[in-house]
């Protein structure tokens, strides 16, 4: 049996980290990479990234050269249904499975209705499966929590947190959640747009929703500023004292008055200056009650990454058309040739 073929689709620090996790394993082969970055195109992945299996694969600008003929295409180039599209429409119609870690894409049934339908109906009638996956949306603040409902009789209210540490991010990263700057100017990033917090929420609650058979009436978001009262500072920014150090993002799913679903995402630069304790925490209101800490949180870039890779043969195992974590086997580590999981027995 061939190795499965992968085509890798943007290779910032996601898309580049894949590479390296796919380098290691076996049963599968990267076949092309593209990247619309200059510096990139027309270098090799050996060169880019020391991979040590796949040297000689060349980066190209997705552009001109034709795409290669592959079973799965990690897409790692934007957040946003806009910005992924037309991409994912070009990969689908050349016959390519596509895992996206595009956070609207976790549950777009929500938020882009029409194009989901679109997306869907044109991979049925390719025969490939659209996924889209990450650590939050796609694991941690919904599929994670659905999983836990499995033991309940009865379910009332979900509330969870993810409460991480930004330092590690870079300079869009900072901007897009406001750290370093004013309260003036957080609030007028908020009224301009520049200023998102997580880009997720909507689609994390959608998904619990959905799988728990809950008709949710409206979804509430407010995103507050983390003013930081110590001097802070990491590669990318310096938060002074009474300036930005983050924001809180909060989702309620609301349904027959109540709010059934509250997710929370306080994240900050350097948050152990003030003795901030960073951590996933998940509590499930129900028959029985459940209580979960991840003490510290489950890294956000790695876990992105693997995650997406993971769930290359269960991509290739699923029904064809746009579909959601829920629907798919629990996610595991791949620790042997990939070709193994592709068989149905259990």
């Amino acid at each position: 049996m061939r190795p499965i073929r992968i085509f890798l689709q943007g290779l910032g620090s996601m898309g580049s980290l894949m590479a390296r996790i796919l380098d290691g394993k076996d049963g599968v082969e990267i076949v092309g990479a593209a990247d619309s970055h200059p510096a990139k195109v027309g270098r090799t992945l050996g060169e880019l990234f020391g991979l040590k299996r796949f040297p000689d694969v060349v980066v190209t600008d997705g552009v001109s050269a034709p795409l290669p003929e592959a079973d799965v295409a990690l897409l790692a180039v934007s957040s946003f249904i806009d910005g992924t599209e037309g991409k994912i429409r070009e990969l689908v119609e050349s016959g390519k499975n596509v895992i996206t870690i595009a956070e609207e894409w976790a549950y777009p049934w929500r938020t882009a209705p029409e194009t989901a339908t679109a997306i869907d109906e044109l991979a049925k009638a390719r025969g490939v499966t659209v996924l889209g996956t990450g650590v939050n949306p796609g694991f941690v603040l919904d599929t994670l929590i659905i999983a836990l409902t499995g033991v309940c009789s009865d379910v009332r209210t979900v509330r969870a947190r993810r409460v991480n540490d930004l330092s590690p991010f870079g300079p869009t990263v900072m901007e897009t959640q406001g750290v370093g700057k004013t309260l003036d100017e957080f609030r007028a990033g908020r009224r301009d747009g520049s200023i998102v917090g997580h880009i997720g929420f909507v689609q994390s609650v959608s998904m619990i929703a959905s799988s728990l058979g809950i008709e949710l009436d409206e979804i509430r978001e407010t995103i507050e500023p983390i003013v930081s009262r110590t001097h802070r500072k990491t590669e990318s920014v310096e938060v002074l004292p009474g300036s930005v150090a983050g924001c809180n993002h909060r989702a309620e799913g609301w349904s027959g008055g109540a709010a059934r679903i509250v997710l929370e995402h306080p994240q900050q630069v350097r948050p152990d200056l003030e003795g901030v304790e960073t951590g996933d925490f998940i509590e499930i209101e129900g028959t029985p009650d459940i209580r979960m800490r991840i003490v510290p949180e489950i890294p956000g870039g790695l876990a992105t990454a693997a995650i997406a890779v993971n769930m290359i043969p269960e991509v290739l195992r699923a029904r064809s058309g746009v579909v959601t974590m829920p629907e798919l086997p629990v996610p595991s580590a791949r620790l042997s040739d990939f070709r193994r999981f592709l068989h149905t027995e259990h």
